[in-house]
């Protein structure tokens, strides 16, 4: 089983929200419907912009501290390395 690591962000780019799940499409797709009510709600994350695949929960729950850790600037430039122009993902891993 894969599991994921992603960062989403609202449609001015805004807020930066990092995350970790095991259905990539399932989670955005939940960002996107705006549920549960939470954070991502209340600042409107719907936008998929990076993400990374590991192979064990273990691995992406660190990777997903270690992000989060990192200051927004650090958190840019890895996005910009795969998505320099914050395009939304979603349509990507949807197929």
């Amino acid at each position: 089983m894969a599991y994921y690591i992603y960062i989403a962000t609202n449609i001015h780019n805004t807020v930066l929200y990092t995350g970790v799940t095991n259905d990539l499409i399932r989670r955005v797709f939940e960002h996107k419907q705006q549920t549960p009510r939470a954070f991502t709600t209340k600042y409107r994350v719907t936008k998929l912009v990076y993400y990374e695949e590991c192979d064990n929960p273990e691995s992406a729950i660190s990777r997903e501290k270690q992000i989060k850790a990192g200051s927004r600037y650090k958190k840019l430039s890895l996005i910009r390395l795969k998505n320099p122009n914050l395009r939304d993902l979603y349509k990507e891993i949807i197929g």
